[in-house]
């Protein structure tokens, strides 16, 4: 009976919707989108206190939250169906407090394994590519824990297409490449050899602007890459205090010579 059930679950599939541009989502991404029956969506606000199953056409009584979800706003341009998909909604808000995310992601899982056992196939959309600081693993890991069948698609990530939008290379030769969290230790990443990549400024960015500054790093920033209202900066000074989340900083060692 267990394996018989197990047949019948639906595959959660975590899917990379790319850094913002809808061309950049890739022809596997858009085909799973269109042919799956539930689009698990993360939403930050903190007013949603618990997991939404909405399963109403088009925008449903919960709108607010595609609104506002960066990885469905891309997706749907790119693949139009999925507006009439019923969607999951999992409360995910930036917080610190580890027992309180703990609690919130556990309760995701069982409101996703709750749809999975009805046999419906999940995509959960999440910005750039779902390994690299997404959320969609926090609910990955423990349904593939439970026994669920779990995949990932990736999408282009965040830095590639801000390398690209620079018309840079991010690494040649025997050159490294460290990708860190602005947030914690840059004195200490900056003395990395080789392409240091800072993600998740967040508020923190005055302070990663007045480190740079002082180390005369080499760094350019992209912030909303592929998006209607991306910017470009290339040097520290003209980083705005208040740049937004989706902010990336590329630094490159000083060429000799």
């Amino acid at each position: 009976m267990k394996k018989g059930m197990e047949r019948m679950r639906g595959t959660f599939t975590g899917i990379g919707v790319g850094p913002g541009d809808p061309e950049l989502l890739t022809f596997k991404a858009a085909r799973l989108i269109r042919n799956c029956h539930v689009a698990a969506l993360p939403v930050a606000d903190p007013n949603l206190a618990e997991a939404v199953f909405d399963e109403t056409p088009e925008d449903g009584a919960y709108g607010k939250y595609l609104d506002t979800c960066t990885a469905y706003q891309i997706a749907i341009k790119a693949v139009p169906e999925i507006q009439k998909k019923a969607k999951l909604f999992l409360p995910m808000p930036m917080i610190k407090d580890k027992e309180q995310l703990k609690k919130l992601h556990d309760a995701d899982v069982l409101a996703a394994e709750r749809v999975l056992d009805d046999g419906k196939d999940m995509a959960f959309l999440t910005l750039g590519d779902p390994t690299v600081y997404s959320t969609c693993m926090y609910v990955h890991k423990r349904l593939a824990r439970d026994g669920y069948p779990t995949a990932l698609v990736p999408g282009i990530p965040s830095f590639c297409a801000a390398a690209a939008r620079l018309d840079m290379p991010l690494a040649e030769n025997r050159e490294e490449i460290h990708i860190l969290p602005a947030s914690y230790g840059i004195r200490e990443s900056l003395r990395l050899s080789g392409t240091k990549i800072f993600m998740k400024a967040g508020k923190k960015m005055p302070e990663v602007k007045k480190i740079l500054m002082e180390n005369r790093a080499d760094v350019r920033m992209v912030q909303n890459c592929g998006m209607e209202n991306e910017q470009v900066f290339l040097r520290a000074e003209e980083i705005p205090d208040g740049a937004g989340y989706y902010s990336l900083l590329i630094v490159k060692d000083e060429k000799e010579g």
